[in-house]
């Protein structure tokens, strides 16, 4: 069934002339049929630099918004209007308004998993791969860092010059994760070495031998002489993992599920192919404002 299903949305691709960009923590068999696969940075990137008429995003819906931010001639379409980042959500705009008028020396940097309308009030974005490089860019001494408390955390401990303003925002599924169950699959497995994501509480990164984004864990494992790993982060990176390492094994949290993630299937990717729905709508006065921040952080780059 799925050969059939991967055979029309190939087809249907290159009559459309769409392309497909899917996230690492995408379900296996959408993971693919991807033409680019990757992180938030890399497929944000990706997304300005493709000839396609129409973009298919499989992630979620701050994803597919940052892509329509950045080629607003382009159609993006998400295949389930309802795979939606709970941590997005956690930004309110007039709360945020409230705390930059408190601190009116501070420069507003938002993680990309915001809202378009909470990036009209930031000065630049970042995402996990980039958020240091993206603090240490800013001339403020004072930075209100939105919304995820635990990468602002974990930022903070390499930029001792500045000052975050933590909002309290999370990655419901990072924040979840326990050291004990790392240290559990340490002691099954103790020639693994453990990596985690940025997002994760910071007792998990205290243990960890490494915290990386998901790009940063796929490019860590494809150049270690490590044979095994464990991954404190959504589980199925590792179906990337296995597939790019066949000889090296990756241990995974197994309740470190997304569920908005999983809303999209590959029978949605084949219907929004099929109709072009449900494209990604943003008022022009919103993209444009919003479109800056997002274009200083591709301007900083890739993290270190």
């Amino acid at each position: 069934m799925n050969q059939e299903i991967q055979k029309k949305i190939k087809n249907l691709k290159k009559k459309t002339n769409s392309v497909i960009l899917v996230h690492n923590y995408q379900l296996p068999e959408v993971q693919d049929i991807a033409d680019f696969l990757g992180d938030s940075l890399d497929l944000a990137m990706k997304a300005t630099k493709t000839n396609a008429d129409n973009i298919i995003f499989c992630g979620v819906d701050f994803m597919a918004e940052s892509a329509k931010i950045l080629n607003p001639e382009k159609n993006v379409i998400i295949p389930d209007i309802n795979a939606k980042c709970p941590m997005a959500n956690m930004v309110n705009p007039n709360d945020l308004i409230k705390l930059k008028k408190e601190n009116p020396d501070a420069m507003v940097v938002s993680y990309i998993n915001t809202t378009a309308e909470i990036k009209t009030l930031s000065d630049i974005c970042c995402t996990s791969a980039n958020g240091k490089k993206v603090v240490e860019s800013v001339s403020a001494k004072k930075i209100i860092f939105v919304p995820d408390r635990n990468l602002g955390a974990y930022i903070q401990r390499f930029v001792k010059d500045k000052e975050l303003i933590l909002w309290p925002g999370m990655c419901p599924i990072h924040h979840k994760i326990r050291k004990e169950e790392l240290l559990k699959l340490k002691k099954e497995h103790p020639s693994a070495e453990i990596l985690v994501h940025p997002e994760c509480r910071p007792e998990v990164i205290d243990i960890a031998d490494h915290a990386l984004s998901t790009n940063g864990m796929v490019n860590y494992a494809k150049e270690s002489e490590i044979n095994e790993f464990i991954i404190g982060t959504e589980k199925d990176i590792c179906y990337r993992l296995k597939n790019e390492n066949p000889g090296k094994n990756f241990y995974p949290i197994k309740s470190a599920i997304c569920p908005n993630m999983k809303k999209i299937t590959l029978e949605k990717v084949l219907n929004s192919l099929e109709t072009l729905e449900p494209r990604v709508k943003i008022k022009d006065e919103i993209m444009e404002k919003a479109r800056k921040p997002l274009q200083r952080m591709m301007e900083v780059g890739q993290g270190d």
